[in-house]
């Protein structure tokens, strides 16, 4: 049986066939050739994904010394410790502030359109209206905030499969997401403090003063106390 124009044009929508919509921007939330593309990138008013653009800087990535000599005295470990340190401060501001997050990542590409961008899916459209609509008027690390809704829906989709078994031979220039990884312990640390969110939400109606208080139970018990300590001092960089 052969499909009608309009299931014609469902089928091919953001795939590379659809000549009238940008398929990556679809996919991913950003293009390189962003408001020059030839093809249409139709921002969304309701969504559950967030991007906040080039928020995270990385150290190798920064412009501090053009010859890298700002990280002589940075190991692998103190990289990834920082970005974890970066990574825990944005996701329990957003969850606290706005409302449950179902998946959070930063993407380590190297292109304008993708470094450092930060892709927060909240479990509820309203949630992620709200982030936008307050995110805007903040500042992170005397930076301002770039934040809007976002088309992607799945962030597997989103993902360059290549990269995640390290065969990617584009490198950091890749227009797939190459999702900066975080420990495991990060993870589960993560993890519970969103099951506390939800029971929280359940059982309480979500009070503000409920949400507000049921994070820092989780700071405390973070890896160490040298930690707990610098994470209370990070707060001001909001």
């Amino acid at each position: 049986m052969s499909m009608s124009g309009a299931e014609y044009l469902a089928s091919i929508y953001g795939t590379e066939k659809d000549k009238v919509n940008c398929s990556f921007y679809i996919k991913t939330g950003a293009c390189r050739h962003s408001e020059r593309c030839s093809r249409q990138h139709n921002k969304p008013q309701y969504s559950q994904t967030v991007v906040m653009q080039n928020m995270y800087v990385s150290p190798q990535n920064s412009a501090k010394s053009a010859d890298g000599s700002h990280l002589a005295n940075m190991t692998d470990h103190d990289i990834q410790e920082q970005f974890e340190h970066f990574f825990e401060d944005v996701f329990f501001e957003c969850q606290e502030k706005y409302g449950e997050i179902e998946e959070m990542c930063v993407c380590d590409n190297q292109c304008d359109h993708l470094r450092g961008n930060v892709y927060i899916m909240f479990r509820r459209e309203e949630d992620a209206v709200k982030a936008v609509e307050e995110m805007n008027n903040r500042w992170y690390m005397f930076r301002p905030i770039y934040a809007e809704l976002c088309p992607v829906a799945d962030f597997r989709e989103a993902s360059c499969r290549q990269f995640e078994i390290g065969q990617c031979v584009k490198g950091g220039f890749c227009n797939f997401w190459h999702v900066k990884p975080i420990s495991q312990q990060l993870k589960s640390l993560l993890a519970k403090s969103s099951r506390k969110h939800r029971s929280r939400s359940r059982d309480r109606g979500g009070s503000r003063r409920d949400r507000g208080g049921g994070g820092g139970g989780d700071r405390e018990r973070r890896r160490s106390r040298s930690r707990d300590r610098d994470y209370h001092n990070r707060r001001g960089r909001y």
